[in-house]
């Protein structure tokens, strides 16, 4: 399999997730990088109308966590540890999720993500650290044709 087929499955994995039913996310995946966007809707928002935290913590921890599975080809990665910092509250346009592998051993990575609005101006950033599971990258994840 190549990298580029590798990278179109991961994107098919994580749109087939059924939490992203709700969601309604793109990704594009590259090697060591991940991008996620979504459109800002009402059905994020918490009560000050603007979009709630989770969905931050979502957008920069699924562009990291890509980012990292792309370098990782037979296991699914697990999300060990996350920080999130939120910069600034959104309530219209897009927000986009661009994630980066900083670090990459055998049994640890790092990356990071920064997180944007529609006119570049950054919502927040996150940083965590990736393991390898036990979990085989196949139909039982999501992971198959696309």
């Amino acid at each position: 399999m190549t990298a580029d087929e590798h990278y179109r499955k991961l994107e098919a994995m994580y749109l087939s997730a059924p939490c992203n039913a709700y969601f309604e996310p793109s990704m594009r995946i590259e090697e060591g990088r991940a991008t996620v966007s979504i459109r800002v809707v009402p059905k994020l928002f918490h009560a000050a109308h603007a979009v709630h935290g989770s969905v931050y913590f979502k957008l920069l921890d699924d562009a990291a966590f890509f980012a990292v599975n792309s370098l990782v080809t037979d296991v699914f990665v697990l999300t060990t540890q996350f920080n999130v910092y939120l910069s600034r509250p959104v309530s219209t346009g897009e927000m986009k999720a661009e994630g980066r592998v900083t670090h990459a051993a055998h049994r640890l990575f790092v990356a990071e993500s920064i997180l944007a609005d529609g006119d570049g101006r950054e919502l927040g950033r996150g940083s965590g650290t990736f393991v390898p599971s036990k979990i085989p990258l196949g139909p039982e994840v999501g992971y198959g044709a696309c």
